[in-house]
């Protein structure tokens, strides 16, 4: 071997070992970054477990925060028997009594912000206003315009309809290919039952 070669092989190989070790550096700092963000979800994800399990045993509606008291939750707490509800409410009378400092932040953070109505409740409230059914492009571009602060992707707009629909909130019906909505009147939701 020549030491032309020598040194051509030697320059090759330098050549990919800086290369490799440059792309070792990108994917250490690629999953730097992902560590980051699974524990960021890894905290949220405690978060709302502790939350969950706080609010698990109210037994009124009334105690649980604004957004839960239409939930599924609610309804359970009071189907359950007196003497679990009595249990129940006993138990989180004392958590809520050991609540740390930051419980108590988070909850004074809550009060602080003003509450802005559901995307559910102001899509029922577009829906009400009409008597003939609307598509869910209708009430999105009647949303967008009564309430600019509020701008929901269209599939957003969709599921939430939709999740209307399957609490009995809002009718479906389909003509032809497309799918239109009308609000189900208090006691036509009664009698349909």
């Amino acid at each position: 071997m020549t030491s032309q070669s020598a040194s051509t092989l030697r320059s090759r190989y330098v050549a990919q070992a800086a290369s490799d070790l440059e792309e070792n550096r990108q994917k250490q700092r690629e999953l730097a970054e992902r560590i980051t963000v699974l524990k960021q979800e890894e905290a949220l994800l405690s978060d709302i477990l502790n939350l969950a399990e706080r609010y698990e045993g109210f037994a009124d509606a009334s105690r649980l925060p604004e957004q839960l008291q239409d939930e599924p939750v609610a309804a359970k707490a009071k189907q359950a028997p007196a003497g679990v509800a009595a249990r129940r409410s006993t138990s989180a009378k004392t958590t809520s009594a050991k609540t740390t400092p930051a419980g108590q932040t988070a909850k004074a953070g809550a009060k602080g912000k003003s509450r802005r109505p559901l995307l559910g409740d102001l899509l029922a409230d577009l829906l009400g206003q009409y008597d003939e059914p609307r598509l869910a492009k209708e009430l999105r571009d009647e949303l967008l315009e009564k309430h600019p602060d509020r701008n929901p992707t269209p599939q957003v707009v969709r599921n939430t309809i939709e999740s209307l629909v399957a609490k009995g909130r809002i009718r479906r019906h389909k003509q032809q290919r497309s799918v239109m909505y009308t609000l189900v009147k208090r006691g036509e939701a009664d009698s349909s039952d």
